[in-house]
């Protein structure tokens, strides 16, 4: 499961936590509106995962986080406002 991340709209942290309930390894890869990757975050395991973005060095707009955790993969939506 993929939470919301917190807050949204958000300047220029955000949180975005996920349940990985198989503990397999897992990767958070974080687009631009055109599809270009700007971030990204792994891990080898865990079951509850929080990650601080920090997007002070991206411009404001609307961004994509695709989480892919075993075979589970889900993309949510963040506006970054400044």
């Amino acid at each position: 499961e993929v939470f919301q991340n917190y807050p949204n709209p958000f300047n220029p942290t955000t949180k975005i936590t996920f349940n990985n309930p198989s503990n397999k390894a897992w990767t958070v890869s974080i687009f631009n509106v055109t599809g270009q990757r700007v971030d990204e975050f792994s891990g080898e395991s865990g079951t509850h995962i929080e990650l601080d973005w920090d997007a002070s060095n991206l411009a404001s707009g609307v961004y994509f986080y695709k989480v892919v955790a075993g075979d589970n993969t889900e993309t949510k939506k963040a506006v970054l406002l400044k």
